[in-house]
């Protein structure tokens, strides 16, 4: 309780204080302050939906279950989000199917969770409410199971292999890894796939809706990719001989494979490519929600702390920053086509700080600094 009260004391602080500039030592501080806080608070609010394994938001409600497996590693448990088949058919199909996924995979370490979709659709995981409803899953997997931010997995087999296709990289920054299971992958871009590990499975006679002349498409494009951006789109495509639409639990190999995948919250190179649900952030970049259509990129690599932008069809860009990405005791430089955007010190501010983990609740993207760049 006494730790609590001094956090609390110390954000009041902070908000009182929130444009004098903080020495590293001072945000250091604060940011663990914050986080404590923060994360009481969403416990106390939401924590008991997690214990009703019923996550609601606006008129949509996901029930979900889970199983523990293993023992608690030093550094936190692992989650898996496992999303299950069905679509646009009767409810009791899709709790069947619930069911299912529910016994399908096991994981020798983690929080093995199998969401139930909030409504019964052929895009039933890749509409917009999803991304939330599984922010919240994955917030509450924290606070309440001691789960490591930086070791959530996702995966989905037939209608939630759709999911995977969508979410894996609308959500990217989320995932350590994910894997596709005899899905159909529509629009889906591979771009933001950059930094996560990714798997696709689909039985070689799966061929309804061209299923497998698909995920061996998208695995040539994610190859593609892969070869112009070396150290960044870590892939397998598996394609099972002899299967059909059940892979008879080949598949079941995938949860190994992304086990072996940490997530980087900082990479030192980030593509965002906005996919059907627009977003202002991803990893350590936000830009106008107004300028987020679909297909829009951004392309931004940082060394040092130089940060250069290869590609963006955004006039505004900011770039938040911590003590973890950069020596923010220097100046930091923003480049575009060979000249300067910015040069000079960004401040450690704790009303940025603050500001940073309140939108999107991830203790790994706390960020006392930030830079924004506009041109023509």
């Amino acid at each position: 309780m006494k730790r609590v009260l001094f956090a609390c004391l110390m954000t009041c602080a902070l908000f009182a204080s929130g444009q004098k500039p903080l020495s590293r030592e001072e945000a250091a501080r604060a940011t663990l302050a914050v986080i404590q806080q923060e994360q009481e608070a969403f416990r106390r609010a939401r924590g008991k939906e997690w214990h009703d394994r019923r996550i609601v938001h606006g008129p949509y409600a996901m029930p979900f279950e889970y199983r523990v497996f293993g023992e608690t590693p030093a550094g936190g448990r692992s989650l898996y989000i496992s999303m299950h088949g069905g679509g646009n058919t009767r409810k009791d199909i899709n709790d069947g199917q619930w069911r299912n996924q529910a016994r399908l995979y096991a994981p020798a370490e983690g929080v093995y969770a199998t969401p139930r979709a909030a409504v019964d659709a052929w895009n039933m995981w890749f509409q917009p409410h999803v991304d939330t409803l599984f922010t919240l899953l994955i917030r509450l997997a924290v606070v309440e199971e001691g789960v490591n931010p930086d070791k959530v997995y996702l995966m989905g087999y037939s209608a939630g292999g759709d999911g995977v296709y969508r979410l894996a990289p609308r959500m990217a920054d989320r995932w350590a890894a994910a894997s596709m299971m005899a899905g159909h992958p529509g629009s889906a871009s591979p771009v933001n796939l950059r930094n996560i590990g990714f798997m696709l499975w689909v039985g070689e006679k799966d061929a309804a809706y061209k299923r497998n002349e698909e995920a061996a498409k998208f695995g040539r494009r994610v190859d593609s990719l892969a070869r112009l951006d070396p150290g960044g789109y870590r892939h397998e495509t598996r394609v099972v001989a002899g299967k059909g639409h059940w892979m008879d639990h080949q598949d079941t190999l995938a949860v190994s494979w992304m086990a072996s995948f940490q997530r980087d919250p900082l990479p030192a190179r980030v593509a965002w490519e906005q996919g059907d649900v627009p977003r202002d952030d991803f990893y350590w970049l936000s830009v106008p929600i107004e300028e987020a259509r679909e297909g829009a990129r951004l392309v931004v690599e940082r060394e040092g702390n130089t940060f250069t932008i290869i590609e963006s069809d955004y006039q505004r860009v900011t770039i938040h920053l911590n003590d973890a990405m950069v020596d923010l005791d220097q100046p930091v430089k923003v480049i575009a086509g060979g000249r300067a955007l910015f040069s000079g010190k960004a401040s450690r501010l704790s009303a940025h700080l603050v500001d940073s983990f309140k939108k999107r609740g991830d203790p790994r993207w706390v960020f006392p600094a930030r830079v924004t760049v506009v041109w023509p």
